[in-house]
């Protein structure tokens, strides 16, 4: 560990210089064991980190990230995979995965395209399966606790020697206090650490149904958990201990609930035979392929499926993916659960939840349309907690 670290320069590379230090002279709560993180990467990973730390404390499971510019495309906790989880994320080959994998390959499952180029953190210990999972991926870095001495071998072995590998102290514990610089002028604030628990979601409950299981109580702390990393406005899709689509930083919290219900509906519709049916060519690369079904699953089909354009691609041209039958998939997704950082203000967003799949909502309430919003939960057997907290982060 060291006072402080000098990086090639800040967000942008006419921004320089540019370094992280300690301002009260301690040693920074981080050791690089490999590469030669940056500014954004850097920021990435103490969000990141903050983010499977809180997860792990509130559901007991070892829990992943996938972040990319401040936000994260997925994050999950250490649940098994089923065969089709597997199928879609590409893991499928790698034999019996340990707890740890199994969270990496659901939140980096969970919006793949925006995970292209991803920086990792981890709750625990990175293990053998775990690294060679994160090897074959496209990938900034990685920040974890502690390696084991096989997995951070084969890291090391990533992107030429240069892949970015950070242990951190977990037993780190930051001032209460927090400040930063904007236009020359310094902003001071408590740091945010309520504590996300499932007491927050049985204070008050004000649908007719007012039956949240134990499962589903963890997945909206999943939710909740991740909005707090998460730049907002922003609203995020749970399903089985995993973020299936997260909506951030938009001005408008309706667009909030469809750009993250549209990501929910992609992850949903890459499990359907249409999609697992798909022969790509063996020279076809992961990232090739996500693009490929992402096109593929898209009103833009003709883009992948045209003629002197699929056998690029494919190995046997596929049937056109229609808007009735993606339609009649999608309503198969049920009990999603749904987190927003900030209360809805109109019972629009709970016509758009319903659309894909959501039965169980956590929002702060607090609106003057809360009633519209009740009704409209109501009006689909939704149960919804106000939780009483808001968890805006910029």
């Amino acid at each position: 560990m060291s006072v402080e670290m000098q990086l090639k320069y800040g967000c942008n590379p006419n921004q320089k210089p540019s370094k992280v230090y300690m301002e009260n002279g301690s040693e920074l709560p981080i050791t690089v064991l490999n590469g030669k993180p940056g500014y954004i990467n850097l920021l990435d990973a103490f969000n990141g980190w903050q983010l499977v730390k809180e997860l792990k404390k509130a559901t007991g499971m070892c829990a992943a990230t996938s972040f990319k510019h401040v936000s994260p495309a997925g994050a999950a906790v250490g649940k098994p995979l089923s065969d089709t989880l597997k199928k879609i994320y590409w893991v499928d080959d790698l034999g019996e995965l340990s707890p740890m994998a199994c969270a990496y390959a659901r939140s980096r499952g969970a919006d793949r395209m925006s995970s292209y180029g991803d920086f990792i953190a981890l709750s625990d210990e990175c293990d053998v399966c775990t690294a060679k999972m994160i090897k074959r991926e496209v990938s900034d870095g990685i920040i974890a606790p502690s390696y084991t001495d096989e997995a951070l071998k084969i890291l090391k072995s990533k992107r030429k020697g240069t892949y970015n590998i950070i242990q951190i102290d977990e037993n780190y514990t930051p001032d209460s206090i927090e400040t930063k610089q904007v236009y020359g002028v310094t902003f001071e604030q408590g740091r945010n650490e309520l504590d996300i628990n499932t007491d927050l979601l049985e204070q008050n409950i004000p649908t007719n149904n007012k039956n949240i299981p134990d499962d589903k109580k963890i997945d909206l702390l999943i939710s909740l958990i991740t909005l707090k990393y998460t730049q907002s406005n922003s609203v995020c899709y749970v399903k089985d201990g995993q973020a299936i689509g997260i909506g951030a930083g938009q001005q408008s919290r309706i667009h909030c609930t469809r750009l993250a219900g549209n990501k929910a509906d992609v992850w949903w519709l890459r499990q359907a035979p249409q999609v697992l049916n798909l022969e790509f060519k063996d020279d076809i690369k992961r990232a090739d392929r996500d693009n490929a079904i992402d096109v593929y699953i898209s009103d833009e089909y003709e883009d992948i499926l045209a003629e002197g354009v699929w056998q690029n691609t494919f190995k046997t041209k596929p049937p056109v993916f229609t808007s009735e039958e993606k339609k009649a998939w999608i309503a198969k997704n049920t009990d999603v659960c749904l987190g927003s950082d900030a209360f809805f203000p109109f019972g629009d967003n709970i016509e758009r939840a319903r659309k894909s799949g959501v039965a169980y909502i956590a929002e702060p309430g607090g609106s003057i349309r809360d009633d519209n919003v009740i009704e409209t939960c109501n009006k689909y057997n939704i149960a919804m907690s106000f939780t009483g907290i808001r968890l805006f982060h910029h």
